[in-house]
């Protein structure tokens, strides 16, 4: 029973180094999730901010932008009504221009308004009393205003105005019987949205886009001209559904493959605005922190695989050392067998065992032929090699995992045979009789003497009983002449050579 504890004692040890290297997996993994939460919460938490942020300034420019053509359409509104009084035609070019722009919109990216006929012929210029004669019948605003009579205030594709970049807005000015009379025309100059774009602090890769509904950009900045004046709808590769009025997009946009985090304010005006920011910019303290934390968890990490597996290793040990204390425990030193310790605590485990389930127990005992005087007449050294060969022709014949051959004390052998009947038992033993027969050679002929026993255990019967049974046997084959194996009958002991 001591070395069954034994043997559970070393299983515990071994279950424990793999329960210690399992719990510390489990614990880094517990605590990398847990950090990568963490990471992503912060992460998400940095994308609303900047979110929020690009909504503050894209709201604060959409509100400058919208105050200022609201401001001007007013202008553009009261020409247009103005001119419809009939008084207006009668009174001087002085006059007339006191009453149609005195109250009008003024300011140095403000464009003077103008006014053309039916015919796209200007007729009146906020700038002067007798302007020069143009006409602007094909150009967009005017005819936009001309065949569409419910436009309203309408924003051109930028374009050069009256030697500046700028967009144009127009009104129609529709007659007391519905007809068309002309249009009334003003415009925006770019350097409005220069100076409205330079009063902003931004990062290198941020960028303001102001688009009219239809997608066509307004302005940019960075300032590109090649891109000022181009429709979005005819990028194929990127999708209105992508940017949604007051929402929000990450990735690559429609003008450059930058990826960026784009907000898109809602506007119920000509023009809407969206702002950019670089995802590296967006990110660039949370990745800073994401690598510190990271480089921590691995050195902790580190730390954590490298303990456990000292420790790991520390048992291992520990228990490889207990196997061997054990070996040295139950082997017998010279032959390499069992021990006698070993072999009565294996004899009394498979005993119980044979007993529960109705089993048979076979017993060997061996013992070498006028061993005594052999080892007076040729030496101890010459003694011991006999012992060593009969143990490797016993080691050689009993191949079962179950069995225990060992050395039970001087010249003699025991051989433990779990679940084997008595002839199969017997069998055995002349097996192993005869190979101890043809080892020896010369002057170290020697022989050996095998008692053989088998039991069912029964109530009241002890395993003392099945050695006392193969020891009797063992004494009858050496009262017989030696060299010979001879079969215990159980309970009433028959002798058969």
């Amino acid at each position: 029973m001591p070395f069954r504890r034994g043997n559970e004692a070393r299983r515990r040890w071994r279950l424990s180094a793999k329960l210690l290297i399992a719990a510390s997996v489990a614990t880094i993994l517990g605590f990398s999730a847990v950090c990568a939460g963490v990471m992503f919460d912060m992460r998400r938490g940095e994308e609303q901010l900047a979110r929020r942020t690009l909504e503050n300034l894209a709201s604060g420019i959409e509100a400058d932008i919208s105050r200022n053509i609201e401001l001007y359409d007013l202008s553009l509104r009261a020409v247009a009504s103005n001119l419809e009084m009939p008084e207006i035609r009668s009174v001087s070019k002085e006059l007339r221009q006191l009453i149609l722009f005195d109250h009008a919109a003024t300011a140095k990216h403000f464009g003077a308004i103008q006014v053309f006929d039916a015919k796209g012929n200007l007729t009146i210029d906020a700038a002067s009393l007798d302007p020069q004669p143009e006409n602007r019948s094909d150009e967009e605003y005017f005819t936009v205003q001309r065949d569409h009579p419910d436009t309203g205030l309408y924003v051109s594709r930028p374009m050069l105005h009256r030697g500046a970049y700028a967009i144009v807005l127009s009104r129609r000015i529709t007659g007391e019987d519905g007809r068309f009379h002309g249009v009334v025309v003003g415009s925006i100059r770019f350097s409005y949205f220069h100076d409205l774009f330079g009063r902003l602090s931004l990062t290198p890769g941020d960028t303001i886009t102001v688009l009219r509904n239809d997608r066509t950009i307004i302005m940019r900045t960075p300032f590109d001209l090649d891109m000022i004046g181009k429709n979005l709808a005819e990028a194929q590769a990127w999708k209105a559904e992508n940017l949604k009025v007051g929402g929000s997009f990450s990735g690559k946009g429609p003008v450059d493959d930058t990826p960026r985090l784009y907000v898109r304010r809602s506007s119920s005006g000509p023009l809407y605005v969206v702002v950019g920011k670089t995802l590296e910019a967006v990110f660039s303290l949370w990745r800073t922190e994401a690598i510190w934390i990271g480089a921590i968890m691995a050195v902790l990490v580190l730390f954590v695989l490298s303990a456990t597996l000292v420790l790991a290793r520390e048992i291992v040990r520990r228990a490889d050392a207990e196997d061997k204390l054990e070996e040295l425990a139950t082997t017998d030193a010279l032959t390499g067998l069992k021990n006698r310790r070993k072999f009565d605590a294996e004899i009394d485990r498979e005993w119980r065992r044979a007993g529960r389930h109705g089993q048979p127990v076979a017993l060997l005992m061996i013992d070498a032929d006028h061993f005594k005087a052999y080892n007076d007449t040729y030496g101890h050294q010459a003694g011991d090699q006999v012992l060593v060969g009969i143990a490797i022709c016993i080691s050689d014949a009993v191949r079962r995992a179950g069995d225990c051959s060992a050395r039970f004390g001087g010249e003699e052998f025991a051989v433990l045979l779990p679940n084997m009947t008595a002839l199969e038992a017997f069998n055995l033993a002349e097996t192993i009789r005869g190979k101890v027969q043809q080892w020896c050679e010369g002057e170290l002929i020697t022989t050996v003497s095998i008692g053989v026993a088998s039991m069912r255990p029964l109530a009241g019967q002890q395993w003392s009983d099945l050695i006392e049974a193969a020891d009797k046997a063992l004494y009858a084959a050496k009262a017989n002449g030696r060299n010979q194996s001879v079969l215990a009958t159980v309970p009433k002991i028959a002798l058969v050579a």
